[in-house]
Order: structure tokens, then sequence, then C-alpha cells
């Protein structure tokens, strides 16, 4: 069976967010100070690398197997953290990994429309 143009945009599009977000982790500033110590920025960024993992993984499950519910995850995460990088940008400023991370929203987003409207609306299982 052939996959339908809008799934595969969205297929597309969520992998580049993807590597958008391991090179935003890449930017991250890891200096030390008396709130984050070497091990807490060390298990942050071991844990944003498992998180980017996961959602590989579920972004395989919609676009592949099909899985509805896969998709609506990926939904709610950018939900999620929308909010979280705006408070993030508002206690820190804008840098460069969180410049990146806008854009990587933007790309979700578009790849989370892209799934939703079109040829894509009868791919997902319910």
């Amino acid at each position: 069976m052939n996959v339908p143009r809008n799934v595969l945009y969205f297929e597309v599009l969520m992998y580049a967010s993807l590597m958008l977000d391991a090179l935003s982790v890449a930017f991250e500033d890891r200096t030390p100070t008396r709130e984050r110590t070497e091990q807490a920025i060390m298990t942050g960024t071991l844990l944003s690398a498992v998180m980017i993992m996961v959602f590989v993984y579920v972004v395989w499950l919609a676009s592949q197997r099909r899985k509805n519910w896969a998709r609506w995850v990926l939904a709610v995460a950018l939900a999620l953290s929308v909010p979280s990088l705006g408070v993030r940008i508002n206690e820190v400023g804008l840098a460069l990994d969180s410049a990146i991370e806008i854009v990587s929203c933007v790309v979700t987003a578009v790849g989370l429309y892209a799934s939703f409207t079109g040829d894509a609306k009868g791919w997902f299982n319910a």
C-alpha cells in the first residue's frame, strides 16, 4: 500500500523536527552553576536523548504502523512544549538553542497539520 503524500510530509517534517531538537540539545548551555551541577546537566542531556529516541519511535508508529494514538501523543507533546519553551525564553532570554526549538515547534506543527488534513485523513487507525 502506498503511503499518502500528507503522511509522507508528516513523517519527514517530524523527523526533521527531532533532528532540530537534537541540535538544540547540542547547543544548550552546559555551564555548571550552584543551582545546576554537572551531574544534573548530564542527566538532563541524557533524558533529552532518550526522549528524542522515544519520539522517533512514536513518529514511526504513527506514519508506518498507522497508529492514531501515536499521532495524538505527538500533538499533546507539542501542546505541552510550547508553553514551557515560552517560560524558558522568558527566564533565560532568546539563545541559539531556544531559537532552534522555536523552529522545531513550527516544523512539528506543520507536520501535524499535514497528518490531520488531505489524503492523510483515512490513513490512521483508531
